[in-house]
């Protein structure tokens, strides 16, 4: 059994043992709240971006709800990929009563989504936590190449790859006196190995085995180029995203990123999600989001 079949496993399980309120406020903040399950920088960032008749999908997409979420966007389709069963039937159900039609979900190892994908979306998402479950990210960015259109738009909102240098609560190195301790490597390969239950959203204090995998920012970067995705937007924050990392908001240190790349249209760059103000078609680079 590899690594991937050891994590859905682990995922599932983790999922049918989710706390009783983890989907509790889901539909509510679906009908009242645009975009809602996004930070306020990727708000922005997609509030910029032309969804009205493209075809949108999330690699990773957990229970569903960020990308249920982004359908407020206009978009005309979407589906979200994830390898537990049990969260894609979840997934489902919420988008029947939230009453969202366009919007589909299938259970695949991201790696093995079919070759009827492949050129079918304008839009591919990430969201935090996602591309850590790979050990390979050019293997990865392969297949997001291959199913995004040309001038498609990839997304990527994750964790910074210098959190994992810091010491977390819970860890024996951790010392709330000393926040700007760095105690890992930042060129460490060896995967992250964890039994603890997936706390943030599951009641398990012991669970089946996840592994995960640190990758550098030149990991990533060169992955995407390696792949035909020209980087058109990289930008870090401060603040965290992933709950952990709290307690170093403020601290000087790159907590989250939100990173663009668009796959080379070799022929019209107006396919592209981006547009300026006043003008009906997309073009190439994003104008500026201050």
């Amino acid at each position: 059994m590899n690594y991937i079949d050891t994590n859905k496993a682990a995922w599932e399980e983790a999922f049918d043992h989710r706390r009783p309120t983890w989907t509790d406020n889901t539909l509510l903040r679906l009908k009242s709240e645009p975009f809602a399950f996004f930070d306020s920088d990727l708000k922005d960032m997609l509030k910029h971006m032309d969804f009205h008749g493209k075809t949108v999908a999330q690699f990773c997409c957990h229970d569903g709800r960020e990308l249920l979420s982004l359908m407020d966007g206009g978009a005309a389709h979407g589906i979200g990929f994830d390898i537990a069963e049990n969260m894609i039937a979840h997934a489902r159900d919420t988008a029947e009563k939230a009453g969202i039609t366009n919007c589909a979900f299938h259970a695949y190892n991201i790696l093995e989504i079919p070759e009827q994908y492949h050129n079918q979306f304008d839009f591919i998402l990430f969201t935090i936590g996602g591309i850590i479950w790979f050990a390979d990210l050019s293997l990865l960015f392969e297949k997001v190449s291959n199913c995004l259109k040309d001038g498609g738009v990839l997304l990527i909102n994750d964790f910074h790859p210098m959190v994992n240098m810091l010491p977390l609560p819970g860890e024996p190195e951790y010392n709330p006196d000393d926040l700007h301790r760095v105690v890992h490597s930042y060129f460490t390969k060896a995967p992250w190995i964890d039994s603890g239950g997936m706390g943030y959203m599951s009641t398990l204090q012991e669970s089946k085995t996840f592994t995960s995998y640190r990758h550098k920012t030149s990991d990533i970067l060169n992955a995407l180029i390696e792949n035909g995705l020209t980087i058109t937007r990289f930008d870090e924050y401060d603040y965290d995203i992933m709950i952990e990392t709290q307690v170093y908001e403020g601290v000087g240190f790159p907590l989250s990123f939100i990173l663009t790349a668009r796959k080379e249209n070799t022929r019209l760059c107006g396919a592209t999600l981006f547009k300026k103000e006043g003008e009906d078609e997309g073009y190439c680079n994003p104008r500026p989001l201050s």
